[in-house]
């Protein structure tokens, strides 16, 4: 395979990354750390909100929503892009050369008629905002989305005591088709952020110790584990995975990425 034509391949294959639904082919095998990089990525910069999720396009660039700052990089984390946005942007995906970012401008966590629930679209390659669309059935606060064969899924807050979770799909036109029912007990603050890959739907929580569902591809659980990836979860290959995280200073918070892998006693598991 000559350059050109590898580099295309990769490409592809980070574009099924981006939607959340990787093919197990065999591109693993051949895939560039110069590509999308199994390791610790740090976005450049510090902010004033926090991370709230992470996605990869179709050449290999990571999105970062820090609550009101939209900042796109390259593979190792400089800055190509960066826009002032509306809090609260959360979690995030990639599909067609658009960021579909999860929205709420109301408030999360509460009873229905609280939560001002939106999916806002930006061009992947400028940052442009494309348009808005009203999620209302999102009652208690979009905070992270995700894509999978075409249809978006959001996922948000939870009031407490509530013993479920809420997905709610929408068509590739953002329409909404349904509501799933994950019967995960109670969450805190419900689902931060949300990827499928391998089969199965990985769904990242706030908690002390922060948590990890893992669902099928109906909804239904097959697993619940201390683990942190409520910044933010995307699969790269077969059984990998890039987990956002979050530290912060007096200067601000500064957003990362760590390598892990799937681990039947932990769910997922970091390395390096």
């Amino acid at each position: 395979m000559n350059p050109s034509s590898r580099r295309r391949f990769l490409c592809q294959s980070a574009v099924v990354v981006g939607l959340g639904s990787l093919s197990t082919s065999a591109w693993a095998a051949e895939a560039s750390d110069a590509e999308v990089p199994f390791a610790r990525i740090t976005c450049d910069g510090r902010y004033p909100g926090h991370l709230q999720g992470i996605c990869i396009d179709d050449a290999g660039h990571l999105y970062w929503p820090f609550t009101t700052e939209l900042v796109k990089t390259d593979a190792q984390g400089k800055i190509v892009k960066k826009i002032p946005v509306a809090s609260h942007h959360g979690d995030l995906c990639f599909a067609d050369g658009k960021i579909y970012v999860a929205v709420n401008l109301g408030q999360f966590n509460k009873p229905a008629g609280s939560a001002d629930s939106w999916v806002y679209v930006y061009d992947a390659e400028t940052l442009k905002e494309l348009d808005r669309v009203a999620t209302p059935e999102v009652v208690h606060g979009a905070g992270g989305m995700s894509v999978r064969d075409g249809r978006f899924y959001v996922v948000g807050g939870l009031p407490p005591e509530v013993e479920e979770n809420y997905v709610y799909e929408y068509d590739g036109n953002l329409k909404f088709s349904r509501r799933h029912v994950i019967d995960s007990k109670y969450t805190l603050m419900g689902i931060q952020s949300a990827n499928y890959h391998d089969g199965c739907w990985w769904f990242g929580c706030y908690g002390k110790p922060a948590e990890l569902i893992k669902t099928d591809d109906d909804f239904q659980m097959l697993g619940r584990w201390k683990y942190d990836c409520s910044l933010g979860v995307v699969g790269i290959a077969p059984g990998k995975f890039l987990i956002g995280r979050n530290t912060r200073n007096q200067e601000g918070h500064e957003g990362f990425v760590v390598p892990a892998v799937a681990d039947e006693k932990s769910g997922l598991r970091d390395v390096g």
